[in-house]
């Protein structure tokens, strides 16, 4: 059976998981979060004394990350990833988390675990993944690839606007300073740094709706 590949990439806050979401649901496929797999990477270590005084226990989480895996749930409503067993939710969407995923993500055996797992969740069928290497390296010769960017300070208010939205107390100035310094150190990382791959569609989504931006998606898969 033929199996269709989507990767989009791009920089934090600018829709990819919403639009990817909606472009798994409109085609039938598989949608895989990798951004939740980095924010619970982080939450975990985080959670368990594996990041004191500010400094990230490689050694000890190498260790403990091999023993872990990510795994389908399924209800009767919908398809669920899930972490050592376990469902997250707006744990992993917080500030703090934020501050952690980008520098927990630029270790190497953080991202050799977790694109193996991406590989292996991907094998139940045609997927659509998000991220900011899915197109350079977990997927390089993807089907369709897109890659999103925005203005900074427009997806600052984005995100402010997201965790205002659920009660947390946050200032505009520090989710900016976050974004600037996720950009940097996404961009920058030895390891699979976020770049547009040289066959991805580039969609600035600064001044377009979620709606214009999920049209012009699906209308160039369709007409492919």
């Amino acid at each position: 059976m033929k199996t269709t590949v989507i990767a989009v990439d791009g920089y934090a806050s600018t829709g990819k998981s919403t639009l990817s979401k909606r472009l798994a649901s409109e085609l039938n496929f598989t949608y895989i979060d990798t951004g939740y797999m980095y924010r619970v990477v982080s939450y975990f270590a985080l959670n368990n004394n594996l990041i004191t005084n500010g400094v990230i226990l490689e050694d000890q989480l190498e260790v403990a990350l091999a023993k872990t895996n990510f795994t389908w749930s399924e209800n009767s409503e919908s398809k669920q990833m899930m972490f050592n067993g376990r469902v997250y939710g707006d744990e992993i969407r917080t500030l703090e988390i934020s501050t952690w995923v980008s520098r927990i993500a630029q270790l190497g055996f953080v991202r050799e675990h977790l694109v193996n797992q991406q590989r292996i969740l991907s094998q139940l069928g045609s997927v659509v993944m998000d991220g900011r290497d899915i197109g350079t390296v977990v997927f390089a010769n993807a089907d369709y690839k897109f890659f999103l960017t925005a203005d900074p300070k427009v997806r600052a208010q984005r995100r402010y606007d997201e965790l205002q939205g659920k009660g947390e107390d946050v200032r505009f100035d520090e989710i900016l300073k976050n974004v600037v310094d996720r950009d940097h150190q996404d961009s920058t990382r030895a390891i699979s740094p976020l770049k547009k791959a040289a066959d991805a569609i580039e969609i600035d989504t600064t001044l377009f709706s979620v709606e214009e931006v999920f049209q012009k998606m699906v209308s160039t898969i369709k007409s492919s």
